[in-house]
């Protein structure tokens, strides 16, 4: 795999010690000789089981998204900070965590792996209870929720995901990314894209989003959280009752965005995507052998996990439970007009 020699010929590590090392710097050769430019490397140890990718896989939108890279030990994400664009790149070692990053927001990046990967939190002790979470816990080890502070980042995915399929949804983002993101820092070979910029977005007419099949109100309602973004982007300092409060005061963010938002940004382990159309029949079938389920219903299942419920619910995601299906499937809708 091309990816997988471009990690494997890192030049540079910077070694580790009890808190975690970092500002090693090394210029960086791709795999025909070029030079790429210079990369940030850092180390952190790393006590506990960690599943590198099904910790981080929730940040990438389909097998599609350009974002996101995995390997089958390491890691590439896209994305953008306070400091600027970044790549970084994630592999376990041992009981280490070697991280390197591409880009104006590279050191940025490194000082935060520890909290993306949840590095210092105790894991959910999820060995009691119902006899299926616990097989999942031992089947899955390692899966933590995620911490990326990168809050518009996860709220404008959410928003496309506002009442269509997933597959409309991650064709939309696809595209918005392949015409207005741009290449990410660091090696070309692993075509990776960034998010369009929030000026960007916050300047798109709505009729500029039909060809991605984005209708008027989910495009104004994405046009008017990126023209505050850092109002959004400031809720990663607040307490989670507050930054839920400011997140669903906005018209059009309810309760299921804000926890889309919260599971991936935020690092909420205890969030629950209330509103979605699927998870209420997951948790009851695969809990209580319910074919269908309600948001009561799944909230009153998922009590005894409060704290955790995050936790538990990717678990199910990942357990390949799937409860039966009625009816009719809905359709890829598309926008005319203008």
């Amino acid at each position: 795999m091309r990816g997988r020699r471009i990690l494997n010929n890192v030049h540079a590590h910077q070694a580790m010690s009890g808190r975690g090392s970092r500002g090693g710097l090394a210029w960086r050769a791709g795999t025909d000789g070029a030079t790429i430019g210079l990369m940030s490397v850092a180390s952190y140890p790393n006590s506990g089981p960690l599943d590198l990718r099904r910790t981080l896989a929730p940040l990438g939108r389909g097998p599609g998204d350009r974002t996101i890279r995995f390997s089958a030990e390491r890691a590439w994400w896209a994305t953008r900070n306070p400091d600027g664009a970044v790549t970084l790149g994630l592999a376990q070692a041992g009981d280490e965590i070697r991280a390197e990053a591409w880009g104006p927001g590279a050191e940025r990046a490194l000082a935060c792996v520890p909290a993306l990967l949840r590095l210092l939190d105790e894991p959910a002790d999820l060995s009691h209870g119902h006899p299926t979470i616990i097989g999942l816990a031992r089947r899955f080890p390692g899966v933590r929720i995620p911490r990326t502070g990168a809050v518009l980042e996860s709220l404008v995915p959410a928003i496309l995901e506002q009442k269509v399929i997933g597959e409309e949804a991650r064709r939309a983002l696809f595209d918005l990314r392949r015409v207005h993101g741009e290449p990410a820092p660091g090696p070309p070979e692993l075509g990776l894209r960034l998010p369009p910029t929030p000026a960007t977005l916050a300047v798109l007419p709505y009729y500029a989003w039909h060809p991605f099949g984005v209708e008027r109100r989910r495009a104004e309602l994405i046009r008017r959280v990126a023209s505050r973004a850092a109002w959004f982007e400031a809720i990663i300092d607040l307490p989670l009752p507050g930054a839920y409060a400011r997140l669903t005061a906005v018209p059009g963010i309810g309760p299921w965005t804000a926890a889309e938002v919260g599971v991936r940004a935020l690092g909420d382990v205890d969030a629950v995507s209330v509103g979605d159309f699927h998870l209420p029949n997951l948790v009851a079938f695969a809990l209580a052998g319910e074919p269908r389920g309600t948001d009561a219903r799944m909230l009153e299942l998922l009590e005894p996990y409060r704290g955790h419920r995050a936790v538990v619910i990717r678990l199910l995601e990942l357990s390949g439970i799937k409860a039966p299906r009625y009816g009719p499937r809905l359709s890829i809708r598309r926008i005319v007009g203008s």
